[in-house]
């Protein structure tokens, strides 16, 4: 894998569009958990499912949209509260939002946000490979399509764009990251990005297994400047125990693809290992690593992330017990969540937005690691929830409901729970 890319991204900055093929991603199975045995509430996905959805599972159907341009709008007008005199050549500022309103609307499976430094986003569409510009909010501007990664569905499944990041030094190197699948693997890549277009990308990670289900594919930058990476065991068990695979892991690696210095297991780039499918990486203010767990039949799992440390799947799923394994700071029954993007809130909480259970649930931690009692927010109102952010004094959501007419939503903080 290449090493140098920040110089190749610099150089391909002008560069425009891509020739990159994906395709895969996660899922579970049936059985309903044992009664009044949890502390929230999750699930996986079946073969033939999307994400979060199993196979007699009994899940609601989605909430119909009609799809819609893709344009910034706004589904509760903001309030018409005065606003200050207009300074001459600059345009009157606009009042703040007190409801929700829609950024992007009309996209096929919105599945990762990244906030780039001066406030506007990127949103990747897994389903067709489109990343989408969404200017900061207020600023006037329209959402555009900054470029497009040929996806290959034609074998349907969960792959295809998944995960974005922007790294802490964007301002002065301006390349983010795309997590995405082939035909063979999923796989890294940096995109070099100027004046609201995408340049060429240089891959500097692949292998990591792809199969129709169980691709991971969420992408964060930690407090220490490494690019963190959740992968799923692609279908295949026996690879989330299997330190010689990249499967069921969360990776540690430098911005060049290189294994981070300092991890566990000597030149690797595995960080922990007995995942099944990774889809939510956060940090909190004490720089504690929290990530989401889809299970398969009995729980999902909001675990504490700790070097070295092995979650159990597929020995143990949900708590157990076992001192081999690290057990879950909270569980959910698998009808209630599905938890895929995660964030931590302005209050110190883990926000985790959830697929089948088509909510957002809050989760307050404490100084020692452990959980308060989770809460549930926005139960079907928007249907299926993929990734959550704090941006500004608002929460953004997207959907995933699989119409094509999903869409990135700023919503006020108190529609999470957020006091």
């Amino acid at each position: 894998m290449p090493h140098t890319f920040r110089s190749i991204g610099r150089a391909l900055a002008g560069c425009v569009t891509i020739a990159l093929v994906l395709a895969a991603c996660s899922t579970g199975g049936p059985t309903a958990p044992p009664p009044g045995s949890a502390t929230s509430a999750g699930s996986g996905t079946t073969p033939g499912s999307a994400d979060g959805t199993r196979t007699g599972s009994g899940s609601a159907t989605p909430p119909t949209q009609t799809a819609a341009p893709l344009t910034s709008s706004s589904t509760t007008p903001a309030p018409t509260g005065s606003s200050a005199p207009a300074t001459t050549g600059r345009a009157k500022p606009t009042a703040a939002p007190s409801g929700p309103v829609t950024l992007l609307s009309g996209i096929d499976i919105a599945w990762s946000v990244a906030v780039l430094p001066d406030g506007s986003a990127l949103v990747s569409e897994r389903n067709t490979g489109r990343i989408h510009h969404v200017p900061a909010p207020g600023s006037g501007g329209k959402p555009s399509v900054a470029g497009e990664i040929p996806v290959n569905r034609t074998e349907g499944g969960e792959g295809g764009l998944l995960g974005l990041a922007v790294p802490p030094d964007f301002d002065a190197d301006p390349v983010f990251y795309a997590y995405y699948s082939t035909d063979s693997d999923n796989r890294v890549a940096a995109v070099p990005w100027r004046d609201g277009t995408i340049g060429t990308p240089v891959v500097i990670f692949s292998g990591i297994p792809r199969g129709r289900y169980h691709n991971g594919g969420r992408i964060a930058f930690g407090p220490d400047g490494y690019l963190y990476v959740g992968t799923g065991e692609a279908g295949d068990t026996s690879l989330s125990q299997n330190l010689g695979s990249l499967g069921g892991k969360i990776l540690r690696i430098t911005p060049d693809g290189d294994p981070a210095p300092g991890n566990p297991f000597g030149g690797s780039p595995i960080w922990s290992l007995g995942h099944r499918n990774v889809q939510g990486l956060a940090w909190d203010s004490r720089k504690r690593l929290w990530a989401s767990e889809f299970g398969q039949n009995t729980y999902d799992e909001l675990n504490l992330i700790e070097p070295g440390k092995n979650y159990g799947w597929p020995e143990v799923e949900g708590r157990a017990g076992n001192p081999d394994y690290v057990d879950p700071v909270a569980q959910w029954p698998t009808s209630e969540m599905s938890p895929s993007g995660i964030a931590v809130g302005p209050d110190g909480a883990v926000y985790l937005a959830a697929l089948r259970g088509q909510s957002v649930w809050r989760v307050p931690v404490n100084a020692d690691g452990t959980a308060g009692t989770p809460s549930r927010h926005l139960k079907g109102t928007y249907g299926r929830i993929r990734d959550i952010h704090f941006v500004g004094n608002r929460v953004w959501i997207t959907t995933s409901n699989n119409d094509r007419a999903d869409r990135l939503i700023s919503l006020p903080l108190s529609a999470v729970g957020v006091g």
